[in-house]
């Protein structure tokens, strides 16, 4: 009796964890001007996964979980509930592959990016992102190409009067391409395209520090307007890389026992499934926490907003915020101008200097 109990309680906990962290972000990218930038229109979406995610699928799971796999819910909803999961956990990758793409564009081209990524593009991106996922889950479940022989999942143990159960089942040929779409190829991306970031990044930077050094440039103001782009790309690049980095760590064990288990033609049950299923929820209780561990400005909205407060844009700057996305348009706006030659600022005081400085420390 104890034991259902204290499941009960990490299960309850993880959702509510999941559910108001998650919209913890969403209200702090709403409410504060300084996060709305295009980066962070992905991590909403990301945070809108896992809010759905944890409102619509993890009750449910959890309801499995403590009725020993009794389902008495009829197999439609039942598959219904299985798409909805499938679709959480493909938006959630395709999420963070279209996040690593864009970082490896503000790293790469930081003064084309804003005129890169126009807000219809990012609007094209994410309706994209749904698509597929809504393609990859509900279409083939419903249609009965997940299956061993070709019918669809449940609905015949419904029809039989054998009720009371939900599977999701596999065939080796729906595990492997699933999987392999769907999770190790995207990863594969997005491990790419960091390990290109980083390098690209350090390159940067240590470029940037030898001109210096050397006295390349006549304008040791216009040096660290650059210095300053190069330091935030980097740190919010830093805290993306840890969010995906998390999410494989989540993520992994499940995909791989999934297709182990689609090949093998065996059904997914048992306490080793409920430990990497449970696992894999767990990352979109965490994503939010690794914002505010590794991003100032979501630690300092987090606090206002739990404090009932509005965040303003100055707050955040006189805490030296700006760690995320377009951070050369912000530091743009409140320093200079870019032209032709470079980044030109207007002014620049002790206090900004000393700011930037400890901003590119972990650069180098």
């Amino acid at each position: 009796m104890v034991i259902p109990l204290l499941l009960g309680a990490v299960l309850a906990l993880l959702i509510v964890l999941t559910v108001c962290g998650n919209v913890l972000v969403c209200l702090a990218v709403c409410a504060t001007r300084r996060l709305r930038c295009v980066t962070n229109c992905f991590i909403v979406s990301l945070a809108v996964t896992d809010l759905l995610l944890g409102a619509l699928v993890l009750p449910f799971s959890a309801m499995l979980e403590l009725n020993a796999g009794a389902w008495p819910l009829g197999a439609a909803f039942c598959n219904v509930y299985i798409s909805l999961d499938v679709m959480f956990s493909t938006a959630s990758i395709l999420n963070l592959l279209v996040i690593s793409m864009d970082r490896y564009l503000a790293v790469t081209a930081p003064l084309r990016y804003t005129a890169l990524l126009k807000p219809a593009r990012v609007g094209v991106a994410l309706a994209v992102v749904w698509l597929v996922s809504v393609g990859l889950s509900f279409v083939p479940i419903h249609m009965g190409w997940n299956t061993k022989d070709g019918t669809v999942q449940n609905v015949a143990k419904d029809e039989d009067g054998v009720a009371g159960t939900c599977k999701f089942d596999l065939n080796p040929v729906y595990a492997t391409v699933d999987a392999l779409f769907t999770f190790y190829l995207p990863l594969l991306a997005m491990c790419w395209s960091y390990c290109r970031v980083f390098r690209i990044a350090r390159a940067q930077a240590r470029r940037i520090v030898a001109t210096r050094r050397a006295g390349g440039c006549s304008s040791g103001t216009g040096q660290w307007g650059v210095l300053a782009i190069a330091a935030r790309e980097h740190k919010a690049t830093v805290t993306l890389a840890a969010v995906v980095g998390a999410f494989v760590v989540c993520w992994m064990p499940y995909f791989t026992y999934f297709t182990v288990m689609g090949l093998l033609r065996r059904d997914m049950q048992g306490t080793a499934y409920s430990v990497v299923l449970w696992l894999g929820y767990a990352n979109s209780a965490l994503n939010p926490f690794l914002y505010a561990a590794l991003n100032r400005d979501f630690r300092l909205a987090y606090a206002r907003l739990l404090r009932c407060q509005r965040v303003k844009a100055t707050d955040l700057d006189s805490n030296g915020g700006g760690d995320w996305g377009v951070a050369h348009k912000h530091f743009l706006s409140r320093t200079g101008s870019v032209t032709r030659g470079g980044i030109m600022m207007q002014e620049l005081n002790g206090s900004a200097m000393t700011a930037l400085k400890n901003d590119f420390k972990g650069i180098t």
